[in-house]
């Protein structure tokens, strides 16, 4: 249970480090870009993945690139989204992204549902609506943060459903994802040469690879609760979404006293019921 507790938290800190870095000064993108170079180096040290015996006509390498784009893509989004929705509301919509995952497996895996996992989806679609709801504001502020808070949850889905995909054709999952680490990392360093003609300030660089211990590290406890507790799959599942999202109730109304809206009180309560109804529901 240590793992997951500290897994949900680094994954928590990570968003409260892009939600300061804005108010510091400091640029996600460049922050964004760095961090992949950090875990890019942990991957392959911590997994070791088999990188000599990688087949170069055999590798998905379309994949590796489409992800290698979506990680910052998506990254910055969830950077977006937090500074104009708030820590708590993008933390839940990141974490329901489980439900279009699991939508996907239905409709293009052919995965067969039971009874618990359909109510599970819905609970987690009406929590997302409610969440929405209740960022609509006459603002283009309150636009924005629709906009990002949606984006954040089918682009997290997308990306989920696309890494399953391609460790299904036989790739690794350590190996698949320093590839994608490695690949994202290069498209966001041309990006910011093209963009920028500058790789970032000192500041910059530092916090950047500061994230990608974090966002790494998140990663690590997670997969690591799973190998410890394999016959155990709910467990790590329901316990990684729900400390995630409590601790970013905790986050945005301590540090950053966001209100909690009746509309997101119901999508929270909603949300926590759809992963646990989620987690029985994949253990049975």
């Amino acid at each position: 249970m240590e793992l997951i507790f500290a897994a949900a938290l680094c994954s928590v800190v990570v968003s409260i480090l892009l939600k300061v870095a804005k108010n510091r000064g400091l640029s996600p993108i460049h922050m964004i870009s760095w961090n992949y170079a950090t875990a890019s180096l942990l991957c392959f040290f911590w997994f070791k993945p088999d990188i000599q015996h990688i087949s170069p006509s055999q590798t998905p390498w379309f994949l590796i690139l489409a992800l290698g784009i979506l990680l910052p893509s998506v990254f910055l989004l969830l950077a977006k989204a937090l500074e104009s929705a708030g820590i708590l509301k993008t933390e839940i919509a990141q974490r329901l992204s489980v439900v279009l995952s699991l939508a996907a497996a239905y409709f293009i895996f052919q995965e067969q549902f039971n009874q618990l996992k359909i109510l599970g989806i819905a609970l987690g679609i009406g929590a997302v609506l409610c969440i929405l709801f209740s960022h609509r504001q006459g603002s283009g502020q309150g636009s924005q943060g629709m906009l990002y808070l949606g984006l954040v949850w089918v682009g997290y889905a997308l990306i989920d459903v696309l890494l399953k995909y391609t460790t299904s054709l036989g790739l690794q999952f350590a190996v698949a994802l320093n590839l994608m680490f490695i690949c994202a990392l290069i498209m966001s360093m041309g990006y910011l040469l093209f963009k920028y003609k500058s790789l970032g300030s000192i500041q910059n660089i530092g916090a950047g690879l500061l994230l990608g211990v974090l966002n790494f590290a998140n990663i690590a406890f997670y997969v690591k609760a799973h190998m410890l507790l394999k016959d155990s799959p709910a467990i790590v599942f329901a316990g990684m979404n729900i400390l995630v999202v409590v601790f970013g109730v905790i986050a945005g109304v301590m540090f950053f006293k966001e209100r909690i809206k009746p509309a997101s009180a119901a999508g929270l309560l909603l949300g926590l019921t759809s992963v646990i109804c989620l987690a029985y529901a994949m253990s049975a």
